[in-house]
């Protein structure tokens, strides 16, 4: 499977949606980004879609929106996760994104992955 790739605008588009707030990071993941609260991934880009994973009340609100639907690969989306209309403005996406950090932060934080030296060898 071929992941698509963002455009330049496709990565300015995300970063303008990315909160500032205590924790929240945004990292590159397989080509695409992610972003990240205490290690919790809350949202994603994959090729010009941008996902929130919300709780479930949320996400089936959001669904109810023309535009919105399933994220990531075709044959296997992100469980939990909803791509929100392409032609949303940050004003649009603006509860929604805060739905998504406000339920990530509100997760443990994520451990560090420390890599095992001995393991590699």
């Amino acid at each position: 499977m071929k992941l698509p790739k963002p455009t330049d605008a496709d990565r300015e588009r995300f970063a303008s949606l990315v909160p500032n707030g205590p924790g929240v990071e945004t990292k590159p993941m397989f080509g695409n980004v992610g972003a990240f609260v205490n290690g919790n991934m809350f949202m994603g880009l994959f090729g010009s879609d941008v996902g929130l994973k919300l709780p479930d009340p949320d996400r089936e609100r959001l669904l109810e929106h023309p535009g919105a639907g399933p994220f990531g690969p075709d044959d296997r989306p992100m469980s939990g996760y909803v791509t929100i209309p392409a032609g949303w403005r940050a004003d649009d996406a603006a509860p929604w994104v805060e739905a998504a950090r406000a339920a990530a932060a509100a997760l443990p934080p994520k451990a560090p992955k420390t890599t095992n030296k001995r393991a590699a060898r």
